[in-house]
């Protein structure tokens, strides 16, 4: 017989000011918490998690740097802090490359992980995987976790602070799994009840970022929450991680391809997962050779949500830096679930055929 193993969150909380249950949630699960983010994520919770942890009795340990990249050394490391601190209870902050880290310290000691997003831009929040890279930043897995975080804590006035861009990450990662789900059910169907599940969440995200994306973008851009940002919020969190967690991982096309390339590439690196997923994102449609008026419509909500169209809105390349890309595009693992080859060539003209359409933009 067949096996599965669904990894869920326990608790899931999204709304204004729900941070401030941080303490209720952390005190049940350990009495010594170790608070592991990035340092900007740091300067904007440790405040509230000290209040709320000290109210509920628990010990917060001084707060610790995640390191920069999720890779093997900065796991490693924080593995041995923690045993050293004697945590009970390991708490996240700050965006996916933190929160990854997180959860795989949290899976190698068998501690519960309460997560706590600082900025929308992936919904690493909610998942039990982590992408691991080197120290240097170039791509290396995807690691799956045999734990999902006890907690995930999305406050939307925390994340409407942040800066907009991150939302617009959040956005065009999230409009992938719609984008890369369909390509890869042309090659492998959705038949089985979990894949059609994930199907239908990864549509659903589509729909809510299509009604509410632009809204919500724009709200960010004023440091303003509501019901928008709450709506995509649960696409980019809640419906895009369920997308990941029922099809247990096997989602990923030539967007994510394309974002792994751009990781070997030191301009572009550290531009941001989702802002470079969701360029190619466009990409995809091109290499799907979808019409020019669907393709013209999929880059206008792009640019509503704050996606990059071209390559100059992410950075000047010259042509060993864009090859460069390229060869790693085509070689990455995701590029392989597209329906068709896909080679060099093809993907260079992809990526003319949407800076030319963006001028229609």
């Amino acid at each position: 017989m067949s096996q599965q193993n669904l990894l869920f969150p326990a608790r899931v909380l999204r709304g204004a000011g729900v941070i401030n249950q941080l303490g209720a949630i952390c005190a049940g699960l350990g009495q010594r918490a170790l608070l592991i983010g990035g340092q900007r994520a740091m300067q904007a919770v440790t405040t509230q998690v000290k209040t709320q942890l000290d109210a509920a009795g628990v010990t917060l340990l001084a707060p610790v740097w995640f390191g920069g990249e999720t890779s093997l050394n900065h796991i490693e490391r924080l593995a041995a802090l923690a045993v050293e601190q004697q945590a009970e209870v390991l708490i996240g902050a700050g965006g996916g490359k933190a929160l990854d880290t997180v959860k795989a310290v949290g899976a190698q000691l068998g501690l519960p992980v309460i997560t706590v997003p600082t900025i929308a831009a992936t919904c690493a929040a909610v998942t039990p995987l982590t992408i691991r890279y080197d120290d240097n930043g170039n791509f290396f897995d995807i690691f799956p976790l045999p734990q999902a975080p006890a907690a995930v804590i999305i406050d939307s006035e925390l994340l409407a602070a942040a800066p907009a861009r991150w939302l617009a990450a959040g956005l065009g990662d999230t409009l992938a799994k719609w984008y890369e789900f369909r390509a890869v059910s042309t090659r492998h169907p959705a038949r089985t009840g979990n894949a059609l599940s994930s199907l239908a969440h990864s549509q659903i995200c589509y729909e809510v970022i299509a009604e509410h994306g632009p809204a919500a973008y724009a709200a960010v851009l004023r440091g303003e929450s509501g019901t928008s940002l709450d709506q995509v919020l649960d696409a980019i969190f809640t419906w895009a991680g369920l997308t990941s967690l029922m099809s247990n991982g096997a989602h990923a096309a030539a967007a994510h391809a394309i974002y792994e390339g751009f990781t070997f590439c030191d301009k572009t690196r550290e531009f941001g997962h989702g802002l470079l997923v969701g360029y190619g994102n466009l990409c995809l449609l091109a290499l799907e050779d979808r019409s020019d008026e669907e393709l013209v419509d999929e880059m206008r909500l792009a640019r509503d949500c704050g996606v990059p169209l071209t390559l100059a809105e992410i950075t000047a390349l010259d042509e060993s830096e864009l090859a460069l890309i390229i060869r790693e595009s085509v070689h990455a693992p995701d590029m392989a679930n597209m329906a068709e080859p896909v080679n060099e060539a093809r993907l260079r003209a992809a990526m003319a055929r949407i800076e030319g359409l963006a001028e229609r933009v």
